[in-house]
């Protein structure tokens, strides 16, 4: 249960960030460097959660990516 909560909580833990980028397109206060890390770690976790068979490690990772990657994409186009 633990576990269930605290995927929850590190996975949809971007929406707020993903609204407000969207909302305001403003980029300038985040970090370029660390959303590339984090999606880059993700997508990883995502690839071991695959090669590994863990459905929990591959759509915790898999929702996280594609939404600190909407920042991203975010960050690159309104640099």
């Amino acid at each position: 249960m633990i576990g269930f909560i605290a995927a929850c909580l590190t996975t949809f833990g971007f929406v707020p960030q993903v609204i407000k980028v969207i909302k305001t397109k403003d980029t300038e206060s985040i970090s370029l460097g660390m959303y590339v890390m984090a999606v880059t770690g993700m997508l990883l976790w995502l690839v071991h959660g695959i090669r590994i068979g863990d459905t929990a490690l591959m759509l915790a990772n898999a929702i996280s990516a594609t939404l600190a990657g909407i920042v991203l994409v975010y960050k690159l186009i309104y640099k």
